[in-house]
């Protein structure tokens, strides 16, 4: 049973998360032969101004 986990910033739509989600899943799917009921997948997302890069914060790019 695979299991990933996807670190992303806040602000994505609804339907990306979905198709995130279900392109995640057919890629385990494809690459390891396993069934998409057996494979689990976690969006964790942060808020942009709890998550920076070089120092500088999401919220301020």
């Amino acid at each position: 049973m695979p299991e990933v986990v996807v670190y992303m910033v806040e602000g994505r739509s609804a339907e990306q998360k979905r198709n995130l989600l279900k392109g995640v899943t057919q890629a385990l799917v494809d690459n390891l032969g396993v069934p998409a009921d057996a494979v689990t997948v976690s969006l964790m997302e942060t808020p942009k101004h709890l998550k920076s890069k070089g120092g500088v914060p999401f919220s301020e790019r």
